[in-house]
């Protein structure tokens, strides 16, 4: 180690900075791991290579950043223009699945975040190296404890009618978020967090140190993207698309598709394509025929099963990554059948985990043990024993519980991924362990509107869920949104209905921790606690497949079906 250069960059930073570093120094965390969580408290990229210079190398690997700056930071990792080479012109047409809502505030599903997000931008966005980087705000820091977070925002950003881009509008587009009771910052903040009273910096006053908190206005928290000050919640896209994003909305049709075209005053830089086309389906199946058929340019998602002919195709480049999404198995904790917890682990002990990777990604996917917390994530606590099939174990438990002959509805969406296949594996281990379970394939529409989460009765929310289903979960980089939103008490999308005071304290805990060690500690309490509980199986996370033709490149996406397109051209 080189001690001048690690002492020096060490007293350019504060306590909550230097907390990593020293672990970092002390092994604690893996080189990928500090580049990762460096980028989220604000360390600049100058800084991050100057520490892992002066400590050496490991085997975690890194993604190469480079850059210049002070010690409180430029973010992780990518050149904010969308300059590029390629041939300038044209446009490019994006099979993507039928958006069930594009209100920037209330949609829930990726159709919608993937086409929000051509128009309207984030405070933090996607960088070339998948992580995080700045967006809307050109850097940021934290105070020592991680309770207020500073965040400079770009200058010179105009909205597409030609208004100048402030903090005023993050001060309001948040208190939007806190009034519709945004899932990913319930609790995180309160109306009139944000202070815009300089209108170069958000600063942002929380309910409590989080050091995860630049997540959670990222592309990876989808609803968040900041939008003009007198943007009425319920408002759509197609009803205000004055954004600051690179893209103009010029036409939308809910069934069919969405146009975009160049926004010649995009403070980003000049974008090498035309325009773009968003053209909708209902099933990836057809999405993957349009693609190999020549309709389409890119894909937004496929799945491996159906893909192959996308896989193997020297004409298409295959976008993968590694990511968090994955199915939820949820089960009524506070009535019906499942009420016992343990019935629930009865029916968790019935997956045969490998096999679903196995058989669904062909390897393209790791095991899930039951919680939210994904194996990559920071502070993942691999100490946790991982549950395993056992019938004998699960008839036990059954038997314990006084439980017989116990059947029930599986419910389902018809056409969405591997979901159906999903649905017939939970079906056949469940047989062995004498559950039969009747599998009920519904539409999106009835799917999520009638089963996973109705809207009545209103309190608490999902409390007219089904007693069992199967859920998606797009990814996120880190849990906040999971535990917030599916398994917090009354959370707004619990459709388990579970209520746990030990996890809700762990989960406050998790959100408050900044220091390394805390957020470890905090990690293996929430693991514990679910895998015990079982509010939802969770067998598997999947890695997000996407893609493009060969005659384009600079195609990328976050795993949340958002398509960034900025630095796409024709080859």
């Amino acid at each position: 180690m080189d001690f001048r250069v690690f002492d020096r960059a060490r007293r350019q930073v504060g306590p909550l900075q230097l907390d990593l570093v020293e672990s970092y120094a002390q092994g604690k965390v893996s080189r990928r791991e500090f580049v990762r969580r460096g980028t989220v408290i604000g360390l600049s990229l100058p800084f991050i290579s100057a520490i892992i210079s002066a400590c050496g190398s490991d085997d975690g690997g890194t993604s190469g950043t480079t850059g210049t700056g002070g010690g409180d930071t430029t973010a992780a990792g990518t050149d904010t223009t969308a300059a590029g080479s390629g041939t300038a012109g044209g446009t490019i047409k994006i099979a993507a699945q039928k958006p069930v809502s594009v209100d920037p505030v209330a949609m829930q599903d990726l159709g919608g975040y993937g086409l929000v997000a051509q128009v309207f931008e984030f405070l933090v966005t996607l960088g070339e190296n998948g992580e995080i980087a700045p967006g809307l705000a050109a850097s940021w820091e934290p105070n020592e404890d991680g309770s207020v977070w500073t965040f400079n925002l770009q200058p010179d950003v105009k909205w597409q009618d030609g208004t100048d881009f402030t903090s005023e509008a993050v001060a309001a587009t948040m208190d939007r978020l806190v009034e519709a009771g945004q899932s990913g910052l319930k609790g995180v903040i309160t109306a009139g967090a944000v202070d815009s009273s300089d209108p170069t910096k958000a600063v942002f006053t929380l309910t409590g140190p989080n050091g995860n908190f630049p997540y959670l206005v990222s592309v990876f928290n989808a609803q968040t993207p900041i939008t003009p000050v007198d943007y009425a919640i319920g408002t759509t896209l197609d009803q205000n698309s004055n954004g600051t994003g690179p893209w103009k909305l010029v036409d939308y049709n809910p069934s069919t598709g969405a146009r975009f075209e160049r926004n010649d005053t995009w403070w980003g830089g000049q974008t090498l394509l035309d325009s773009t086309e968003f053209q909708f389906f209902d099933e990836i199946g057809t999405m993957v025929t349009a693609m190999q058929g020549g309709a389409v340019d890119a894909i937004v998602q496929f799945q491996v099963i159906g893909g192959d002919a996308l896989l193997n195709s020297p004409d298409f480049t295959v976008l993968e990554v590694e990511s968090s999404t994955h199915r939820q198995i949820w089960m009524r904790c506070d009535t019906g059948q499942f009420a016992d917890k343990a019935v629930r682990q009865a029916l968790a002990f019935t997956f045969d985990r490998e096999q679903m990777v196995e058989t669904l990604f062909r390897g393209r996917a790791s095991v899930g043990n039951d919680h939210v917390i994904a194996p990559f994530m920071e502070g993942y606590d691999d100490t946790v024993p991982q549950r395993e099939k056992d019938i004998e174990k699960a008839k036990q438990l059954l038997a314990d519980a006084g439980v017989t002959n116990l059947t029930a509805t599986l419910h389902a969406t018809a056409a969405f991924q591997e979901i159906p296949e999903l649905a017939q594996l939970i079906k056949s281990g469940a047989e062995e362990a004498g559950i039969n379970l009747e599998i009920a394939l519904e539409s999106l529409d009835t799917f999520y509107g009638a089963q996973w989460c109705p809207a009545e009765p209103p309190d608490p929310p999902c409390s007219g869920a089904a007693e069992l289903g199967i859920v998606d979960y797009g990814h996120r980089p880190t849990p906040d949104v999971f535990l917030n939103a599916a398994l917090f008490t009354n959370g707004v999308w619990n459709s388990s209905q579970y209520s746990s005071p030990e996890l809700d304290a762990a989960f406050k805990e998790y959100q408050a921790a900044v220091g390394v060690d805390a957020h470890q500690a905090a990690n293996k309490k929430i693991e514990t606690i679910l895998n015990e509980d079982v509010p939802v199986g969770l067998p598997y996370f999947y890695n997000y497949l996407s893609g493009n033709s060969t005659n384009f490149q600079g195609v990328r996406v976050s795993a949340l079906g958002q398509m960034f397109l900025e630095k796409a051209s024709q080859v």
